[in-house]
């Protein structure tokens, strides 16, 4: 259903799997992909965490998490979402660029594009990361001269 884009019967559908199995990870995740995709943030958000109360160290739950946190501007947890994964999978590509976005959106461009940089060194097709360095070398060659904000 998701992948045709029927997210409200896709999250019908994984009702009725997590009212007989309530801790079934596949379903939470991909319940909270579906919330995410019509923006129910808040809901999405409780999946992932339940998922996480489930397996702690779940890479796919911490990274939905943060995208989710992100959305909602909570953009210090959301990075402790992405620093969770990196503490578990050092090379995740997707953690570095969306922990990258995070840190560009908190006015922190530079320290922005050291993790774009890092993704792409990983993964040097990812899309994301090669949008994200490029506005980000962008903005810094705009604002020479211009006092930079940089991560502790």
């Amino acid at each position: 259903m998701c992948e045709y884009g029927n997210f409200r019967q896709a999250i019908l559908l994984y009702n009725q799997i997590l009212r007989t199995k309530p801790h079934n990870i596949d379903a939470l995740l991909d319940k909270g992909v579906a919330l995410q995709n019509i923006g129910r943030l808040k809901q999405a958000l409780g999946c992932f965490q339940k998922a996480l109360d489930t397996e702690p160290k779940n890479v796919t739950a911490l990274l939905n998490k943060g995208s989710v946190l992100h959305s909602l501007g909570k953009l210090d947890d959301a990075i402790l979402c992405y620093d969770a994964v990196l503490a578990i999978d050092k090379k995740s590509a997707m953690a570095l660029a969306y922990k990258g976005l995070s840190l560009g959106e908190q006015g922190m461009v530079k320290d922005a594009l050291g993790y774009f940089k890092k993704a792409l060194r990983i993964d040097k097709d990812y899309d994301l990361a090669q949008i994200s360095l490029a506005i980000a070398k962008k903005l810094i060659k705009e604002n020479l001269g211009n006092p930079k904000k940089t991560a502790d």
